[in-house]
C-alpha cells in the first residue's frame, strides 16, 4: 500500500472548519492571507506599497516625471513548528467496532487539543507582539455595567482617529464582559411581547455595527500560555476581557508540510502510525497596530 501525504488535502479540510470551530476564526479566515507569497516552508513574504502625495499642478509646463511609489515584500518567519502522532493497533478498531478510527481519534484531537490550543496561541501572540517595546497599552480600568461601553467607545474612538475602517471590525469578549454589555445601562430593549415564538433572545451580537462572536471562554483569553505539550494558561497571565480588532490587521500563515497515515509494518510492530506537523504563526501587519486595542486586568 501506497503511503500517502494527506497534508494538502488535510489542511483544505481544516480551513473549511476555521470559521465555525475556532473562536477567532474570522482572523484565521482573514483575506489577507491570500496576500502573502510563501518563499519557503517557514518564510512568507508580504507586500507594501507606499506612495508620494498630490502637489500643486502647473498649465504651462510639464513636471519632472519620476517614480511615485514604492513596493517591498517584508519578509516574516513563520516560528510556530508543532507536530503530533499516535499509533493505533488494528485489534483496537476492530474491538470498538471503527469507534477508534484514525478519522474519530483526529476528529477529537482537532477540537479538543488542536484548535484550543491555536485560539491560545493566536490571542497570546497579538498581545505580545501589539505590547512589545512598550508600542501599546491595553485599557485596564474596572469594567462594571456603567462604564462597559464607555470603554468601548474610547477603543473606537482611538480607532476612528487612526483611520481604521469601521465596517468589519470585531468585538471579541469574555462570557463576563458578555454579560455586562448585555445588561449596560446605556443599552434599550424591545420585546414583541405579541411574537409567537417563546423565546427571549436579550443577546447583544453587535454594537454600531460591530461584530460581537460568541463569547469567548475566559481560559482562551490570557496574555501568555505554555505550550510544552498541548496547551495551558502561564501562571503570570493576565486576564483579557475585551479584544477589538479588524481583521485586515493580521495575517494567520499556516504551511502543513506533513501528515501521513502509514499502514501496519514491521516496523510500528503491527500497527497504524499517525503523523503530522506543521509550521504556523500569527502576525500583526506592518503598519496595522493601531487596528488592535486590548482591555486587560491590571
Amino acid at each position: 500500500m501506497a503511503k500517502l501525504n494527506y497534508a494538502t488535502e488535510y489542511l483544505q479540510t481544516l480551513e473549511q472548519m476555521f470559521p465555525y470551530v475556532l473562536y477567532f476564526g474570522d482572523l484565521f479566515a482573514t483575506p489577507n492571507n491570500g496576500r502573502f507569497r510563501w518563499v519557503n516552508s517557514r518564510v512568507i513574504e508580504v507586500p507594501t506599497i507606499s506612495t508620494t502625495g498630490r502637489t500643486d499642478g502647473d498649465r504651462d509646463t510639464i513636471g519632472t516625471r519620476k517614480r511615485n511609489y514604492n513596493n517591498e515584500w517584508k519578509p516574516l518567519t513563520l516560528e510556530n513548528h508543532r507536530q503530533w502522532q499516535t499509533l493505533v493497533h488494528p485489534r483496537d478498531i476492530a474491538e470498538t467496532k471503527g469507534v477508534v478510527a484514525i478519522g474519530n481519534i483526529t476528529k477529537v484531537y482537532n477540537e479538543e487539543q488542536k484548535f484550543p490550543e491555536m485560539n491560545a496561541y493566536c490571542i497570546s501572540k497579538l498581545y505580545a507582539d501589539w505590547t512589545t517595546d512598550g508600542a501599546k497599552t491595553a485599557h485596564s480600568e474596572v469594567l462594571t455595567e456603567e462604564n462597559v461601553l464607555t470603554v468601548f467607545d474610547e477603543m473606537m474612538k482611538d480607532m476612528d482617529n487612526k483611520r481604521v475602517p469601521r465596517a468589519g471590525r470585531i468585538l471579541y469578549v469574555t462570557p463576563d464582559v458578555r454579560t455586562l454589555i448585555n445588561n449596560a445601562k446605556q443599552i434599550y430593549r424591545t420585546v414583541d411581547v405579541g411574537s409567537r415564538s417563546d423565546a427571549i433572545k436579550r443577546a447583544i451580537n453587535s454594537i454600531d455595527d460591530v461584530k460581537i462572536p460568541e463569547s469567548v471562554p475566559s481560559d482562551m483569553m490570557r496574555t501568555k500560555y505554555d505550550f510544552t505539550e498541548g496547551w495551558k494558561v502561564d501562571s503570570t497571565a493576565k486576564q483579557i476581557n475585551m479584544v477589538l480588532v479588524h481583521p485586515a490587521a493580521v495575517i494567520t500563515p499556516i504551511s502543513y508540510e506533513f501528515a501521513q497515515l502509514d499502514p501496519p509494518s514491521a516496523g510500528s510492530q503491527g500497527k497504524y502510525d499517525y503523523f503530522e506537523e506543521s509550521f504556523e504563526d500569527v502576525f500583526i501587519l506592518p503598519h496595522k497596530m493601531d487596528a488592535i486595542d486590548f482591555h486587560v486586568n491590571a
